[in-house]
């Protein structure tokens, strides 16, 4: 039987990608770290990032490298590994040597602490200077560590991540929901009952096992990570570390949740479910997520349906913010020139800016006559367009480079046209932290950071989604977090900190 044509096409694509890669391997096997291939020798990068690995994803590589090819003479293999497996897949080849070049980089401090990413300040000043020049200073101020260097290029995206709460436009209207009216956990009860009683289909909270940083709502900020519960005050002129769970706050956070919970306003689930994406179609009436200005038209794209979000905390710029979504250079790369190229061309040139995050034009999406971006769905076997389902490729939008020089997303529910000007009057309103930039050394510590992770994640999940008893419970995860040696970490952290404040101050 022939093969209809797209399937035809498709394969001729992946074949063309696979004899690039073949070739660009064949040269990096004679070339010395650090080296610039030779004159008119291929370079294949390998780069890794989160996402599931799309339908079209080789259709995608194929024509990424025709692109990279004819604009810098590079090509690349374009790996996407799951939501719930990247983290372990980049430490165990990291662990284990594994060769690649580019990756999208999680716990960043961590990776260069463990010397995994290539410091970066000798190339921002000539191959890198233009993404240099075009991202945020305050971005590089944030990735920046203390020895000085540069280990990773950031998003040039919004400053401050709100923490924000998303709600179907359906209901707010039928209800006349005055939604910036509800900024607490407390204020939304009577919220939850209504939808309980009169909107029986909907799920009126979504938790998972993650949670949510409630404890941003009462200013607190992670010196590193949640599964290291320590925080400090973001616009405290002099914050203290404290283990966020001794606190007063955190006490009404998880007393609340648990009250939610055995109202059987949470998903009964909530300690079990892995933090994913939000899942098409899903009648839930309230959700929280971090985001920037106008980050309720992805999640009305992402759910299927009108959502309407509301920001709970402030515009505040914290390490954290600035770190999430880093793309870094390996510290074993062969090609360290030439993954400097990829990452300039990527910030500063908007078809491969374009090309990354919404795929090919005329196969992935169209453009409208006000020049946004109109997805095309997927396709079944006989050609029909599958209902609300997604192109055949989409990028994780935060993970890969400059923002500011995306299309924005037409459709039945456009995207402002000046949504890049409402970015940047937001980052001219952020407010840096107070501890911005500092990043504590705990390499002395790695066996008590073990201990409280495990100690972490066998209370978290439970105590954050209100599944468990919170005066049995939490006096359990506060004494195995001593035991763990969480004081010690915080009296180190707080040193640290004290030490950092009065360098500043000189």
């Amino acid at each position: 039987m022939q093969q209809p044509s797209w399937f035809r096409h498709l394969t001729l694509c992946a074949v063309v990608a696979g004899l690039l890669a073949l070739l660009a391997v064949g040269c990096s096997l004679f070339s010395d770290k650090g080296a610039t291939a030779p004159h008119g020798d291929m370079v294949n990068l390998v780069y890794y990032t989160i996402g599931e690995p799309d339908p079209d994803l080789e259709l995608m590589n194929a024509k990424i490298n025709e692109v990279l090819a004819k604009k810098i003479g590079i090509t690349i293999t374009y790996n996407k590994v799951g939501w719930q497996e990247y983290e372990n897949r980049l430490n165990a080849m990291v662990s284990a040597g594994t060769p690649f070049d580019i990756a999208y980089a999680p716990e960043f401090t961590t990776y260069v602490k463990r010397g995994a990413w290539l410091r970066l300040d000798d190339y921002l000043s000539n191959t890198g200077k233009d993404m240099y020049d075009v991202i945020d200073p305050i971005f590089w101020e944030g990735v920046r560590m203390d020895d000085g260097g540069i280990y990773g290029v950031p998003t040039n995206k919004e400053l401050a991540v709100r923490q924000q709460w998303m709600y179907p436009e359906e209901l707010v209207s039928k209800y006349n929901l005055d939604i910036t009216k509800y900024n607490t956990l407390e204020s939304l009860e009577p919220l939850l009952q209504m939808i309980q009683q009169k909107e029986p289909e909907y799920l009126p909270m979504e938790l998972d096992k993650d949670s949510h940083n409630f404890f941003a709502l009462h200013g607190y900020e992670y010196v590193i990570d949640k599964e290291l519960p320590l925080m400090v005050r973001s616009l405290e002129p002099t914050p203290q570390v404290v283990n966020i769970f001794e606190t007063e706050e955190a006490r009404q956070v998880m007393d609340t949740l648990r009250h939610y919970y055995q109202a059987g306003y949470i998903n009964e689930d909530a300690a079990l479910r892995e933090s994913q994406e939000l899942e098409r179609g899903k009648k839930v009436f309230w959700k929280a997520s971090s985001g920037g200005p106008l980050s309720d038209h992805s999640w009305s794209k992402d759910r299927g349906y009108r959502v309407v979000a509301h920001p709970v905390t402030t515009e505040v710029v914290t390490t954290e913010d600035v770190r999430g979504g880093v793309m870094a250079v390996s510290a074993d790369t062969k090609y360290p020139v030439e993954c400097i190229k990829f990452l300039n061309l990527l910030n500063t040139d908007p078809e491969v800016r374009n090309l990354f995050n919404y795929g090919i034009e005329g196969v992935h999406y169209t453009i409208d006559k006000n020049g946004q971006v109109v997805l095309i769905p997927r396709k079944d076997a006989d050609g029909n367009p599958i209902p609300d389902a997604l192109p055949g490729y989409t990028g994780v939008t935060y993970t890969q480079g400059n923002w500011f020089i995306l299309k924005t997303r037409g459709g039945d529910d456009p995207e402002p046209l000046n949504k890049w000007e409402e970015f940047r009057a937001s980052n001219a309103r952020a407010v840096k932290s107070s501890t911005f930039g500092f990043t504590p050394d705990l390499s002395m510590m790695p066996i008590q950071i073990q201990n409280i992770k495990m100690v972490w994640q066998k209370y978290y999940p439970s105590l954050m989604t209100g599944s468990v008893d919170v005066d049995t419970e939490l006096p359990k995860f506060n004494e195995e977090l001593k035991q763990a040696g969480l004081d010690e970490v915080r009296a180190e952290i707080q040193k640290q900190l004290d030490a950092w404040r009065a360098s500043k101050q000189q």
